[in-house]
């Protein structure tokens, strides 16, 4: 299991970065896997608590069901567009990979997940504003970075 913390002591400054921008808003985007495969997208809120990543889901919802079967997730947070003029100010997105586990049983609150974090991803622009700019971190091979034209 690959806890926030884990990511947290493992790249700090890519960890504060991704954590700022989805503590920024409150909505952000989750898909998740329906009984047949395909893919389904819903709105979503998560927080960082104690060293975790957790979030939950209405009860009833589709999207703890899907999650219950099959926890794989992949987590957006909000996107916004850079400013004309202003892209070196672009703070980018980020992205959240894993797998959920339910913390407990459905109950009338809803469903409350746990993530498993498998992959962790800033994508933003370089200071000249002239390169696009991904960096994602994975426990198995740590923080990699690419600049794209």
């Amino acid at each position: 299991m690959t806890s926030w913390r884990d990511v947290e002591q493992s790249a700090p400054e890519l960890a504060e970065r991704v954590r700022g921008l989805f503590d920024a808003h409150r909505h952000k985007t989750i898909a998740t896997l329906r009984a047949d495969g395909s893919p389904r997208i819903c709105g979503i809120e998560c927080a960082f608590e104690n060293g975790e990543l957790v979030f939950g889901s209405m009860p009833g919802a589709r999207k703890g069901a899907d999650l219950r079967r099959d926890g794989r997730f992949a987590l957006h947070s909000a996107t916004v567009d850079p400013v004309d003029g202003q892209e070196a100010d672009w703070p980018g997105e980020a992205k959240i990979a894993g797998r959920a586990y339910a913390v407990g049983e459905p109950g009338p609150d809803g469903d409350r997940f746990r993530a498993d974090i498998t992959e962790v991803v800033h994508t933003h622009l370089n200071a000249e504003a002239t390169l696009l700019v991904v960096e994602w971190w994975t426990p198995e091979h740590g923080l990699r970075k690419v600049e794209r034209a």
